[in-house]
């Protein structure tokens, strides 16, 4: 079926970052990027997508000294398979706070998630799913 691109997408959004991060990579002699696109529980971002990933690494590599000096960059997305329950209990067992981090494309004046917008949604169902609070949400104001 049609694929739905939400409200919330910025057009070319990774296309701009990983060029910044080809550019500043090149200038430190990086030939690896990382990214953290997830494409498992894709929400209609088509730049999350591993075809996106693997364009944006060819462009990159034509584009750049690269193509003249005979090294090519890597763009690793170690995020890119896994569901989003996945993601969390890695980052847990890596010891990451969650309590630092949203997900959120509206948050409030203050800063906080809005709770509504597909990524406050979808971060909240996979906390959800692992029977987890999420930490963040101790930062809300009621």
């Amino acid at each position: 079926g049609e694929k739905h691109v939400p409200i919330t997408y910025v057009p070319a959004r990774n296309t701009i970052f990983l060029s910044f991060a080809a550019s500043f990579a090149e200038t430190i002699g990086a030939r690896d990027i990382f990214i953290g696109v997830n494409s498992l529980d894709y929400s209609g971002y088509p730049d999350c997508r591993p075809a996106f990933i693997e364009a944006f690494r060819k462009c990159a590599n034509l584009g750049t000294k690269a193509v003249d000096e005979g090294w090519e960059f890597q763009i690793r997305a170690p995020l890119q398979n896994l569901r989003k329950t996945e993601i969390i209990q890695l980052g847990m067992k890596l010891g990451f706070d969650y309590s630092l981090t949203h997900s959120c494309y509206n948050p409030l004046p203050d800063g906080t998630p809005c709770d509504a917008c597909d990524s406050c949604r979808l971060r909240a169902a996979a906390f959800a799913e692992l029977g987890i609070p999420d930490p963040a949400g101790k930062k809300r104001k009621k």
